[in-house]
């Protein structure tokens, strides 16, 4: 509720929330409808679900693999398609905005998580796909790939490897790691009209960690 207060207060309109697994997607969609139905409409969609197993690939356990693969894909798509099927259903465009990682692209030195990674890089070609599949009926999908953001899902890294934040400090070219605040203005180019011409395409925002 304070979250909802504040927002509301600050910035205007009205903020509403529903939890559900975004695994289920009969509920996925039951929720999309229920809210597109409430204003005859659905503008956009930020699909963030994601978490992470730190496993080595000898050491990762089927269980683990398919709860990674499930939420961070799985729902991912779930989202998506819902999302997707409103717009369809109310005649209109629409801007849909997956959020992967610079895992997805890159190997990551020093976190050794290979189905996380190989989870985000089929975000990634999702939102191309996607993108492909629904162009012409107005829909646009595009992928963000944050670099090393300080989440509580990180500093649960860094509690199991407290080395980690140095290095991935050190390996970054502005010598920090980000906030989650600091990607709000790509989030509002993505789902606003300013970005009307950019679909299927990936942002990667990482402080330069991929550009060494």
């Amino acid at each position: 509720m304070a979250a909802k207060e504040h927002s509301e207060t600050n910035y205007g309109g009205s903020l509403e929330y529903y939890r559900i697994d975004v695994r289920d997607d009969a509920e996925v969609n039951n929720v999309f409808a229920e809210i597109a139905g409430q204003n005859k409409r659905l503008d956009g969609l930020i699909a963030a679900a994601g978490i992470n197993h730190l496993q080595s690939a000898l050491e990762h356990s089927q269980t683990a693999m398919n709860e990674v693969m499930q939420i961070n894909y799985n729902g991912v798509f779930n989202s998506a398609t819902a999302a997707a099927r409103q717009m369809f259903n109310y005649q209109q465009k629409g801007s849909i905005l997956l959020i992967a990682s610079m895992s997805g692209l890159i190997a990551n030195k020093g976190m050794t998580s290979p189905v996380y990674n190989s989870s985000k890089a089929a975000v990634i070609q999702l939102a191309r796909s996607l993108a492909m599949e629904w162009g012409r009926h107005g829909i646009r999908v595009n992928s963000l790939c944050p670099g090393h953001i300080i989440t509580p899902m990180v500093e649960q890294v860094f509690q199991q490897n407290p080395a980690s934040r140095a290095v991935w400090e050190a390996e970054n070219m502005l010598g920090r790691l980000a906030y989650p605040e600091e990607f709000r203005g790509a989030a509002l180019f993505a789902l606003s009209d300013a970005s009307s011409f950019m679909t299927g395409s990936t942002m990667l925002i990482d402080g330069g960690h991929t550009a060494w």
